[in-house]
This record gives structure tokens, C-alpha cells and sequence, in this order.
């Protein structure tokens, strides 16, 4: 019987097959299938948020595949295959914890972090050495991160050393600073350049926030993302019910209607 992991494989090879294959999946080629493999692992995360074990699964499916595709690509160009990234994957996994399959003690999950983070600095210094650089607290972090997390992981090295608010009233502060610093680049009609500086400080402080309150910034917009489309469509909704449609209504009206949504909804 053949097993579910054998019979993936199988079906990715026989969809990049190039006789008898799927015409598109034979164009595509590792840049142009990563926007996918990052929109399936978005839609993971989705899922784990609302809670639906189905979706989860479904998800996680649809994760695998990139997976699957990314492994084939990389056996044709005979780079790597499928077996080898989860050989090396697991490698990595017992390398990175001796207090499982090593004699390193660890107890708890903050004493697996300090490990974790010790022996990481230790390959970062033997890097920079490798290099002859000198080793900054920031060396390792990819500048290929999506802007929210790698501004996250920025702040959280540089508060190791000490750099960092201690108050989230000191954060809140820079952020009207920075708010007045975007306001006077407006107000100058300054060109988009000074203009998209001081936002970008301004994401960077409210990241920052974020942080100090133990909150994830990624979560929270997404959060949001989902409570501004939920009352969008409901007054779509209304004003559908009420034989209209949204290019018919002002923007005072709209806005209106979300006020009374969004009481609505703190009511419930």
C-alpha cells in the first residue's frame, strides 16, 4: 500500500511530467510558485486563528504541496529532493535540542531559549569571523522577513543589550512625537520620500508598542483586517436590504452606518 507522504510525491512528479504533465504547473518555477507557497502559510495561520481543525488540516495540505512542488523543481535541477529536506530538517531539529537527544539539561521552556539563543550567537560570532567583520547583535536576522516581523525581531536583539523602553508610556510618547514629525512632512507637501521615512518610523514605533504589551503585531492587523471586512459587508448589506447600492450612498451615510455597526457590535 502506498503511503500518503509516497503517493504526494507521485502526484507532483507526474503534474511536472513533461509529456503528459499540467501545462501550467510545467511553467512555473521557483520564483514564480514562492508567492504561493506564502499566501498557503498565511491561510494556515488563518485557520489555526478561527479555530476550525478542517480548515486546519485542509491548510496544512495545501502547505504540504508547496512543500512537494518546491522538492520537485529542486530534483530536476538535481539541487534536492523531498527526502533530502526532511532529512536535513530533521538534522537540524536534533541539533538544535541536545536536552532531547543530547546530555544539555533543560528544564524548562525559557531554559531551551537561553540554549537556543547561546548557541546561535556562537554561530553568528563564527560567521562574522568567517567574513572578518566584526559581529553586530543584529548579524542573522534575513532581510527577506515580510517588514512587521523583521522590525519585530530587530527590536527584540537590540533590547538584549540593553537598547529598549521600559514603559509603554515612553512608547506612546514617541508615537505622537513621530505622528508631529509625519504631520510637518504633510503639511510641507513634502515629496513622497520624506513622507514614507517618518510613516516608516511611525510603524516601527507602534511595532515596538506592540511588543512591550506582549501583543503580536501581525495578529492585531490581521484582526483588524477581519473586523473592518465584516462591517464593510454589513453595510453592504443594509444598504442592499434597503434596495441600494454602496456607489449610491455619501460617505457621511456610510459612516453612519458603521457607527451603528460598531455600537451594535459592543452590544452583543
Amino acid at each position: 500500500m502506498t503511503k500518503p507522504i509516497e503517493k504526494l510525491i507521485e502526484v507532483m512528479r507526474r503534474l511536472r511530467d513533461p509529456k503528459d504533465g499540467c501545462p501550467w504547473d510545467l511553467e512555473q518555477d521557483f520564483k514564480s510558485i514562492a508567492p504561493h507557497t506564502l499566501e498557503e502559510t498565511y491561510e494556515v495561520v488563518e485557520a489555526i486563528e478561527q479555530g476550525d481543525a478542517q480548515a486546519i488540516k485542509e491548510e496544512l495540505g495545501d502547505l504540504l504541496f508547496q512543500i512537494a512542488f518546491h522538492a520537485q523543481l529542486g530534483s530536476e535541477a538535481g539541487l534536492f529532493d523531498f527526502n533530502q529536506i526532511a532529512e536535513a530538517v530533521a538534522d537540524k531539529m536534533v541539533e538544535r535540542h541536545p536536552h532531547v537527544f543530547g546530555d544539555r539539561d533543560a528544564k524548562t521552556a525559557q531554559a531551551v531559549l537561553a540554549n537556543w539563543e547561546t548557541d546561535k550567537a556562537i554561530k553568528r560570532e563564527a560567521a562574522a569571523k568567517a567574513d572578518n567583520r566584526p559581529i553586530s547583535a543584529l548579524d542573522g536576522i534575513s532581510t527577506a522577513l515580510p517588514a512587521i516581523l523583521r522590525a519585530l525581531k530587530l527590536q527584540k536583539r537590540a533590547a538584549r543589550t540593553g537598547f529598549d523602553w521600559t514603559d509603554a508610556k515612553d512608547i506612546l510618547a514617541k508615537i505622537h512625537e513621530e505622528i508631529g514629525e509625519l504631520e510637518v512632512e504633510i503639511k510641507k507637501d513634502a515629496n513622497k520620500d520624506g513622507i514614507e521615512d517618518e510613516l516608516g518610523d511611525l510603524f516601527f514605533v507602534m511595532v515596538n508598542l506592540a511588543r512591550r504589551l506582549e501583543i503580536d503585531p501581525e495578529g492585531a492587523l490581521r484582526r483588524t483586517n477581519r473586523k473592518f471586512e465584516r462591517r464593510f459587508r454589513e453595510i453592504e448589506k443594509r444598504l442592499a436590504d434597503a434596495g441600494r447600492k454602496l456607489e449610491d450612498a455619501s460617505l457621511e451615510e456610510m459612516e453612519a452606518n458603521w457607527t451603528t455597526i460598531k455600537r451594535e457590535e459592543k452590544r452583543s
